[in-house]
């Protein structure tokens, strides 16, 4: 059988995706979402956000704050307050250089 037509497969596969990049994620929080935002275009807050919205297309009830709770492995506020560090004037002024794109 094809991955390709095993839906059940592909779900298993992409699950197990998000959870090896939620692990990696957390074994950096080093990493700053503005970092990620400056780099990637995404950061944590986005990936919870695309969490809930997807818990929200599948009838399941996981608000926003939820979402973060599970992509950052323990409440926001506690993980803001251990790990999150202030931006620096050349993280915000690049943040801001690729929101004017």
């Amino acid at each position: 059988m094809t991955a390709t037509k095993d839906s059940e497969a592909i779900t298993r596969a992409e699950a197990a995706v998000l959870r090896r990049l939620l692990a990696h994620l957390d074994s950096r929080k080093d990493v700053q979402n503005i970092e990620l935002m400056n780099l990637a275009g995404f950061c944590r807050n986005c990936l919870a956000k695309w969490y809930a919205a997807a818990a929200e297309a599948e009838g399941l009830t996981l608000d926003y704050e939820q979402a973060r709770e599970r992509v950052y492995g323990m409440p926001y506020s506690e993980w803001k307050e251990k790990y999150q560090t202030e931006a620096t004037a050349e993280q915000v002024a690049a943040f801001a250089a690729s929101n004017k794109q």
